[in-house]
C-alpha cells in the first residue's frame, strides 16, 4: 500500500483508497499539471474538507501524496536528492487551498527548503451539486504558480508568456516569483521544461559568478548566545570558530546568531532558526553547517534530519584541523585516538551522514575509514592506540630521565593557540619549526637547546626550550586524553614560558583559558613566565594596562626581534628560581 502522508485522523478507508490512487496517475513530462488531475485533487480535498499536496518527478509521476499544507506534507531534506546550489530538487508541489488567497510564506518557504521546481497551488470551491456516493464535489477556481529565482534578477522582470509576475523576497534572502491568479487552463499551457531549464541556467550563472570553490567546504557558521556570556565575549567566541574554519579549509558564508536564555535541549537553537538555517543553506549552497559548541549525539541527529546536510560542533573542526596538522607517527597515533573515542557514541543514527568518505571537514584524518566499522571493532582499535600512547609516554619519560641525569634544566613554551611559540622558538635557537598565522600550527612537540646567561654568575648556561601544541578555551577532554603524552613535557618541564598574543582583542580571556587548563594538569607545573608577544602591532593604550595588570611579565616581538635580550635574562632568572626550589 502507498503511504499517504500528514494529518489522516479521521479519514474513511474509501478516502484513503481515493488518495493512493493518486499514485497511479501520471502527468506528461512537459506539462506542470493537467485540469484533469488539477479537478481530481480539488475533488478529493473538496471531500475531506482539508488541503491536499501531491508531489511529482520530472517524469510526471506522483512520489508523494499527504493531506495538509506544503508546509505540513514536505518531504524531510536527508530524503531530498542534493545537486547543489545551481539545481534544482527535480520535484513539484501541486497544493490545494480551501481559502481564496495567494500561497502564503509558509508554503512558499516550504517550495524554499525543498528547492521545489514548481508550487502550484490550486483555489477550490464547491460545485454546488452531489458526487455518486455521497458528498460535494470541487472545482479548481484559480491557481497560483510559484517558483524560486536566482538572487541576481531583478525584482521587477518581464512577464513570462503572458503572465505577470511579481518577486518577493523573504528575510532570509530567498527570492522566489509567485504568479497573478490563473485559470487552471491558461496554467497547463506552461511549460515544465522551459521553466526549469531557464531557471537552472540562472542558478548556474550565479554560482559560478560567486566563484565556488568545490574543493573546500561551504561553511554557515551557527552561534547561540546566553546569559552565561557577555557581548563581547560572544563575539570573541564567533571570531575564533570562523577562524577554526578557515584553518581547517572551510569557507565561511554566513554567520547565525540566536540569543536565548538556555540552550534547546533537542536542536540547540529554536525551531524557526532551525528552519532558517535550512532556508539560509539552500540559498548560499552551503554543504556544511559548524556550531559555535559541543553537541549532543542527539541534537546533531535532529540537526541533520532537519536542515539536510552534515552538521558538526566546534571539537569536530579541531579534530579535523589536528588531523591534517600532525606529521609525527605519535602526533597521528593520538588524533586518530581523540577521534574516535570522539565519534563512538555519535555512530548510532547519523544516517546518510555516516558516509564521511567523501571528504571535508569532520571527514579527514587516520581514523576516517573506521568510523563505518562495528563498534565493537572500533573499541578494539582505540585499546590498541591507547597502548601505543602509553609505549610513547614511556619512551617520552625515559628520554626526559636522561635530560634530567644531565642535569639540563628545561622549560616549556606554552600559550594560547597562535600565539607565536614556534616563531619564538625560531627566533631564540634558529630552529626550523612550521610557523603559520593559523590556528594549530604545531602540533608535535619539538625542544631546542638555547643558551642564556646564569642568573647569578652571568656565564653562558644551556637549557632546554621545548615548544608545545597550543592551548584553546574549552579544550575538548578527548583531546586532553589524547595528548596526555604530549601535555606530560609542560608538567616535567622545570619552567614555563607562558607567550601571550598581545594584538589579540581577547587576550585576557586567553591568559585565563591557559591557565584553567593548566590547572587540570595531573602535575601541577613548574613557575611561569609571562612574556607579552607582537608589541609592534599594539597601541600604547593596550601595552600600559597589560604592564599595569602584569607588572612582572616580559614584552617582545618574536617576528620583529624586539626584548629578546631582557627574554634570554629574564629565562636564565626564571631558571635559577626553579631549579633551587625543587
Amino acid at each position: 500500500m502507498e503511504t499517504i502522508f500528514g494529518n489522516l485522523q479521521g479519514l474513511k478507508s474509501s478516502q484513503l483508497k481515493q488518495l493512493q490512487r493518486l499514485y497511479h496517475q501520471r502527468i506528461p513530462g512537459d506539462r506542470i499539471t493537467t485540469s484533469e488531475f488539477s479537478q481530481r485533487l480539488a475533488a478529493i480535498s473538496t471531500e475531506l474538507n482539508q488541503p491536499v499536496c501531491a508531489y511529482l518527478n520530472r517524469r510526471g509521476q506522483v512520489i508523494r501524496v499527504g493531506v495538509g499544507t506544503p508546509r505540513q506534507t514536505q518531504i524531510p531534506p536527508l530524503e531530498l536528492p542534493r545537486y547543489g546550489a545551481e539545481r534544482l530538487s527535480g520535484i513539484r508541489c501541486i497544493a490545494t487551498q480551501l481559502k481564496p488567497e495567494p500561497p502564503n510564506e509558509a508554503a512558499l518557504t516550504a517550495m524554499a527548503l525543498q528547492r521545489l521546481d514548481a508550487l502550484v497551488v490550486l483555489n477550490i470551491t464547491g460545485s454546488g451539486f452531489q458526487r455518486r456516493g455521497g458528498g460535494a464535489t470541487g472545482y479548481v477556481k484559480e491557481a497560483y504558480l510559484a517558483h524560486l529565482v536566482s538572487n541576481t534578477r531583478q525584482l521587477v522582470e518581464t512577464p513570462r508568456r503572458d503572465v505577470s509576475t511579481e518577486v518577493r523576497s523573504q528575510e532570509s534572502g530567498v527570492y522566489y516569483s509567485v504568479s497573478q491568479p490563473m485559470s487552471v487552463d491558461t496554467l497547463t499551457q506552461q511549460d515544465l521544461v522551459e521553466l526549469v531549464e531557464e531557471l537552472e541556467a540562472e542558478f548556474r550563472r550565479e554560482f559560478i559568478a560567486q566563484e565556488v570553490d568545490t574543493d573546500h567546504d561551504r561553511v554557515l557558521i551557527v552561534g547561540v548566545m546566553t546569559d552565561e556570556v557577555t557581548p563581547q565575549q560572544f563575539q570573541d567566541i564567533l571570531a575564533e570558530i570562523g577562524r577554526l574554519v578557515d584553518t581547517a579549509g572551510g569557507q565561511v558564508l554566513q554567520t547565525m546568531r540566536q540569543k536565548r536564555s538556555r540552550i534547546h535541549p533537542q536542536t540547540v537553537v529554536g525551531e524557526g532558526k532551525v528552519q532558517e538555517i535550512a532556508l539560509t543553506a539552500q540559498t548560499l549552497g552551503a554543504n556544511l553547517v559548524v556550531f559555535d559548541r559541543d553537541l549532543s549525539p542527539a541534537q546533531i541527529r535532529n540537526l541533520e534530519t532537519q536542515i539536510g546536510i552534515r552538521v558538526v560542533d566546534r571539537t569536530e573542526v579541531i579534530l579535523d584541523i589536528f588531523a591534517q596538522r600532525a606529521q609525527s607517527r605519535a602526533g597521528k597515533l593520538q588524533v586518530e585516538l581523540a577521534q574516535l573515542e570522539y565519534m563512538m557514541p555519535r555512530l548510532t543514527g547519523r544516517g546518510q551522514a555516516m558516509s564521511r568518505l567523501g571528504g571535508g571537514i569532520g571527514t579527514r584524518g587516520p581514523g576516517e575509514t573506521k568510523l563505518e566499522t562495528e563498534r565493537r571493532a572500533i573499541g578494539r582499535r582505540i585499546s590498541r592506540l591507547q597502548q601505543e600512547v602509553d609505549h610513547l609516554q614511556a619512551h617520552r619519560e625515559r628520554l626526559r630521565q636522561r635530560r634530567q641525569h644531565r642535569e639540563v634544566p628545561s622549560i616549556a613554551l606554552v600559550g594560547y593557540t597562535n600565539a607565536g611559540k614556534s616563531t619564538l622558538l625560531n627566533t631564540l635557537t634558529n630552529a626550523e619549526v612550521y610557523t603559520a598565522d593559523q590556528l594549530f600550527a604545531t602540533l608535535d612537540p619539538t625542544t631546542r637547546r638555547l643558551v642564556v646567561p646564569h642568573a647569578l654568575t652571568e656565564q653562558p648556561q644551556e637549557i632546554l626550550v621545548t615548544d608545545t601544541v597550543g592551548f584553546i578555551h574549552e579544550l575538548p577532554a578527548s583531546l586532553m586524553d589524547a595528548f596526555r603524552a604530549t601535555l606530560e613535557e609542560v608538567t616535567e618541564a622545570d619552567a614555563l614560558l607562558h607567550l601571550v598574543d598581545l594584538s589579540h582583542p581577547a587576550w585576557l580571556s586567553h591568559i585565563r583559558a591557559v591557565r584553567e587548563i593548566l590547572a587540570q594538569m595531573p602535575v601541577t607545573p613548574g613557575p611561569a613566565l609571562v612574556a607579552f608577544n607582537k608589541i609592534d602591532q599594539v597601541d600604547s593604550e593596550t601595552l600600559a594596562l597589560a604592564r599595569e595588570e602584569f607588572p612582572l611579565a616580559v614584552f617582545i616581538s618574536a617576528s620583529k626581534r624586539l626584548g629578546l635580550e631582557t627574554l634570554r635574562q629574564r629565562l636564565g632568572q626564571l631558571i635559577e628560581y626553579a631549579v633551587s626550589s625543587r
